[in-house]
């Protein structure tokens, strides 16, 4: 059975850094892509990264604090997010490509 588990939020400070991780069960890793998104409080769910077998995507307004990397000995995906914004405090979910997802891990910033 197919099963993805995110791990790896917390309450962070403004510019701070968080590894989150995505493991998946029940599939392998290596021939899927998966998806990295969020969803703030009142706010529509967003894209932030994808990656691929030979490809990496993030969404515009992720470029350059986000880095998204896999795993697949370990069957798991990541997201590095470094300089912590309020604006990133959100639930942070990986789906694969039939937009099955996780739970998601909740990310907050705050001083």
């Amino acid at each position: 059975q197919m099963h993805l588990a995110e791990s790896g939020g917390g309450s962070v400070q403004p510019g701070g850094s968080l590894t989150l991780s995505c493991k998946v069960s029940g599939f392998t890793l290596d021939d899927f892509s998966i998806g990295w998104y969020r969803q703030a409080p009142g706010k529509e769910r967003e894209g932030a990264s994808c990656i691929g077998t030979t490809s990496i995507a993030y969404a515009d307004s992720m470029k350059g604090r986000f880095s998204i990397s896999r795993d697949n000995a370990k069957n798991t995906v990541y997201l590095q997010i470094n300089s912590l914004k309020p604006e990133d405090t959100a639930v942070y979910l990986c789906c694969d490509p039939s937009g099955y997802c996780g739970q998601g891990t909740q990310v907050t910033v705050s001083s």
